[in-house]
């Protein structure tokens, strides 16, 4: 059975672009050019080709895409290693047409089967790749799936708006979306509580959304939580407050990942992505 993913990425002047991998048969292979693990893991099947997009204005680095660096980051987690050279879709490879005609990257395939939507090809990794071979990502906690979600809404009405009169309004929403996250970060969990304990825990100090590592949750909120840390700061000179320390707790604890950091787009590339998203304020 073979099992290839396709990440994609809007470049910023509105193509697609997707790195083609090579067959992993021994699965001792690297992402982005750098070497991803020091052991050996096998396939969930009996071949693995993986895609990825570099869809940045250079055609060679990383290209802004959320979706794609989640499922990038889900792959790196799952300890599933793979090749990647770049295609440019400008030219319409064969292989996107043969494998999902008239779809736009990530999608996935295996066997006869493309997954289109990120969600579910996400949760088909979860599933197919799974115990004992692969580590389960899913968040033990039902709240840590939700916990930041409204923040990417909240930012683009901020940085689309362009009425001088609305912005402040636009950046407190932003502001209480993020204090929220902030809130979450900094309650203990269930498992942080002691029952036997005399001493309550105050605060949390887990540096992830659900505890210790990295879970589907975090792979879904980080690429965003990038953004708008980028966006913000470069066209509306807007920081995510230091006094969120939970929230830099957990941004700080990221960056010190390779699944995350190594899977970000540079800032320029962002700059370009947004570049025509961002209203002026007039």
């Amino acid at each position: 059975m073979m099992f290839r993913v396709v990440l994609g990425v809007i470049a910023a002047i509105g193509f697609f672009t997707l790195s083609e991998a090579l067959t992993c048969n021994s699965c001792k292979v690297g992402i982005l050019g750098k070497c991803l693990m020091s052991s050996q893991v096998s396939c969930a099947a009996s071949e693995l080709n993986c895609y990825t997009a570099k869809a940045g204005s250079d055609g060679q680095s990383i290209g802004n895409c959320p979706f794609s660096q989640r499922l990038f980051m889900v792959l790196w987690l799952k300890g599933v290693t793979f090749n990647v050279t770049t295609v440019d879709m400008k030219r319409k490879p064969d292989i996107l047409k043969d494998l999902a005609p008239g779809a736009q990257p990530p999608f996935l395939l295996y066997g006869t089967e493309v997954k289109t939507d990120t969600n579910k090809i996400e949760e088909f990794l979860e599933e197919t790749l799974s115990p004992p071979k692969y580590p389960r990502l899913g968040a033990r906690n039902p709240e840590s799936n939700t916990a930041g979600l409204d923040v990417f809404s909240k930012f683009s009405a901020y940085i689309k708006n362009s009425n001088p009169q609305m912005n402040d309004n636009l950046e407190k929403g932003l502001l209480k979306a993020l204090k929220k996250l902030d809130d979450y970060l900094s309650t203990p969990l269930p498992d942080e509580i002691d029952e036997n304990s005399a001493d309550d825990v105050a605060s949390s100090t887990r540096p992830f959304l659900d505890g210790q590592e990295l879970t589907l949750a975090d792979c879904n909120l980080l690429p965003k939580l990038h953004i708008v840390k980028v966006v913000c700061q470069k066209f509306r000179g807007f920081s995510i407050p230091r006094s969120l320390t939970s929230l830099w707790r957990y941004l700080d604890a990221a960056y010190a990942r390779e699944e995350f950091s190594s899977t970000c787009p540079s800032d320029e590339e962002i700059h370009v992505a947004y570049s025509s998203v961002v209203k002026a304020l007039k």
